[in-house]
């Protein structure tokens, strides 16, 4: 039947906003707030009704996303998907935890420039020191997501149908 059971959610402007359960957007279809952009395979059958599986639905009418970064709130799940859900130490994908990179006791802010993913024993080495003195530094700059991160806390995985209506880095 589906993929994931998870379908992208797009903006009238073409732009992902969200990912739901196949049963949401089946709701959505049928109340005509949404249109069907990619199908999936199989149907979805009631006592009188066929509707095509859906993979990817656009709303009817614009909503407005805040894009402000201030008001994108910092979870765990959040700065996984950013790190691409691997340690921004050693590159290990298991046993995740968040670490802020100059730590709090040192003055460190709780902000996304602050804040990567670092498995237990990578978090456990570095404990409470800056970067420099023990020689432990972020793959990457940890940087303020775009819109697109979300996603993929919503759905690990990116179901290929997906990929053109991501932000290449996510794709």
């Amino acid at each position: 039947m589906r993929e994931s059971g998870r379908v992208l959610v797009l903006n009238a402007t073409y732009e992902p906003i969200n990912v739901c359960t196949v049963r949401r957007a089946a709701i959505l279809l049928l109340k005509e707030k949404v249109d069907l952009i990619e199908r999936g395979d199989g149907d979805l059958r009631s006592e009188s009704r066929v509707l095509a599986s859906p993979l990817v639905v656009r709303l009817r009418s614009y909503v407005n996303v805040p894009r402000d970064s201030s008001k994108r709130r910092i979870t765990r799940r959040a700065v996984f998907a950013r790190d691409g859900w691997a340690c921004q130490y050693c590159g290990t994908g298991s046993n995740l935890t968040v670490d802020h990179v100059i730590p709090r006791s040192k003055g460190g802010p709780s902000t996304w420039e602050n804040i990567v993913a670092s498995c237990a024993p990578c978090n456990r080495r570095k404990a409470d020191r800056l970067p420099s003195q023990i020689n432990m530094h972020p793959r990457k700059a940890p940087r303020v997501p775009g819109p697109d991160v979300f996603i993929t806390v919503a759905s690990q995985r990116i179901p290929p149908a997906w990929r053109q209506w991501l932000s290449p880095e996510l794709a």
